[in-house]
């Protein structure tokens, strides 16, 4: 009895040796159990666990031997079926582990490509059709006012084709399981000091069981803090954060200093990994690096599809105007100079637009000024030079702009879609102008010639069209027009619910006046 409570504690301290109930799937000869001490050994049944035998040599029983089954590890089941793939990898190849480390690496990011490469092109399909959608949220939040602006958002989208928003996430809800399972089963081998970790690296790192030491230790903790710091760089285009303004473009700022300092902390953090943990940590960012790089690369992204179709090559994030020449630098890197009265009026518009949204106005202006002395008569130019003073609250020089853009227009009696948006957007602009400078007659009179136009079709234009429609409601509701305001918000409110309120507000006055007027009929 004694010997039996012996053994039982001995099972019982030995809990952490579990056995794994994975057999090779992909190669046969991986397993292959010890033999059991024994006078007379028998094969293990294939279908049962390897077994250990405990032996006593006690007096009451000179031999015993007894097959007990005891756990020898505390890995999960994924963990525990990578290292035995591992296993079965490196004995059919018979390369060292440290090549096997790196090349299953190497396969595991070429296998997630794909998945990648798609969701930058859903990703690329929703930045452009983005800004015909309008705006998630209501400029004035409320909770009924957001959710009803929300469900619009999403029905405008599917309307348009616009992929789901749910495309921002498969690729790093996958590669991160795999990162962390990866790390975690060639953790597990080297602490458990796998068989043929002991030398199954190279150089300085021959070892893979052991923690980076020596005068060659700091190489591997310098290279993961290093590629870290390189990643985060090229993940983190400096031209786009300078670009983002707003809230927005303060938390990418401070995001991206606090990943930099993560540097930092894996460096040390270096020093407490075993080396066959950091072979793949460095291989899967020298990976990421290449990757990056590679599908950055124009020519790249054009074979790929990931490209914008017209897509000027990079020309804003590098361009510089002076009085009379331009300079910017291609996609090529190669930097060219174009002097500003060779270009047509339309190549003077595009760069005017592109400087403009980066909200340098007075650089706009003066494109479309020289676009406007090659041809005084583009509408175009005139229509985008309104907006121009328009935004620099120069709205007198907006309006005379405009007017003309207005008058030319209507001479030439629009027909096609794009005259017709340029109508209704001079329309809109102009009568905003008006608005603001008080003349509300002059304000309505631009505004009424939007809504007598025909609802437009494209997302982008219908939501012109209806904004133009809410500051007609606003203008004549200022105007004491309560009845004719209300019957303009009713229509915005079939297009946009979250403009109800608005219309109820009107209502409830135009109530409130009508049973006053019926109470003086009733006095009198």
């Amino acid at each position: 009895m004694a010997v039996w409570r012996t053994c039982l504690r001995s099972s019982s301290s030995s809990s952490r040796h579990r056995f794994s109930t994975l057999f090779p799937l992909f190669f046969s000869s991986i397993s292959n159990p010890p033999p059991l001490i024994s006078p007379s050994p028998s094969p293990s049944p294939p279908c049962f666990p390897p077994l250990r035998r405990f032996i006593s040599s006690s007096p009451e029983f000179p031999i015993i031997s007894q097959e007990i089954i005891i756990p020898n590890d505390d890995s999960s089941l994924p963990v525990l079926f990578v290292v035995d793939f591992l296993d079965g990898f490196h004995e059919f190849t018979g390369l060292p582990w440290w090549m096997i480390i790196a090349s299953s690496t190497v396969a595991v990011r070429l296998a997630l490509l794909p998945l990648l490469i798609l969701q930058l092109k859903k990703l690329k399909t929703i930045s452009e059709l983005l800004p015909q959608l309008p705006m998630p949220i209501p400029e004035t939040p409320t909770l009924k006012g957001s959710i009803d602006q929300f469900s619009h958002f999403l029905k405008e989208s599917r309307a348009i084709g616009c992929p789901s928003f749910l495309w921002f996430f498969p690729y790093l809800s996958v590669q991160l399981p795999c990162f962390f399972l990866l790390m975690a089963s060639i953790r597990k081998m080297s602490l458990d000091g796998h068989p043929g970790f002991d030398s199954g690296g190279a150089l300085w790192f021959q070892n893979l069981s052991d923690l980076p030491v020596g005068s060659f230790g700091p190489v591997f903790p310098i290279l993961i803090a290093a590629f870290h710091y390189i990643n985060i760089q090229i993940s983190f285009d400096t031209s786009t954060i300078r670009q983002t303004t707003g809230l927005t473009g303060l938390l990418m700022r401070y995001y991206k200093l606090y990943l930099e300092i993560l540097s930092v902390p894996l460096f040390f953090v270096g020093y407490a990994i075993p080396q066959g943990s950091l072979v793949y940590w460095v291989t899967n960012s020298s990976v990421n690096i290449f990757q990056q790089l590679s599908l950055k690369h124009p020519t790249v992204g054009a074979k790929l599809g990931l490209l914008s179709q017209g897509a000027s090559p990079s020309v804003e994030h590098s361009m510089e105007i002076s009085e009379s020449v331009i300079k910017y630098v291609d996609s090529d890197l190669k930097e060219h100079t174009l002097s500003l009265q060779t270009l047509t009026p339309e190549e003077l518009l595009s760069l005017s637009v592109q400087v403009l949204s980066k909200d340098d106005k007075e650089t706009s202006i003066q494109l479309l000024r020289l676009a406007l002395e090659k041809d005084p008569g583009y509408v175009r130019g005139l229509v985008l030079m309104g907006q121009a003073l328009l935004q620099k609250t120069e709205l007198s020089e907006a309006t005379k702009y405009l007017e003309l853009a207005i008058s030319k227009l209507l001479d030439e009696d629009p027909s096609d879609a794009e005259d017709v948006e340029l109508l209704m957007l001079a329309s809109q602009w102009a009568g905003a102008a008006y608005v603001q400078q008080g003349k509300m007659k002059s304000g309505i009179t631009h505004l009424e010639r939007v809504a007598k136009l025909k609802e437009p079709g494209d997302p982008k234009s219908k939501e012109n069209y209806f904004e133009a429609l809410l500051l007609l409601s606003s203008a004549l509701y200022k105007e004491g027009q309560s009845d004719e305001a209300a019957k303009i918000l009713r229509v915005v409110v079939e297009h946009n619910p979250a403009y109800k309120p608005l219309l109820e507000q009107c209502e409830d006055e135009n109530e409130l006046v009508s049973d006053l007027v019926s109470r003086r009929k009733d006095h009198f």
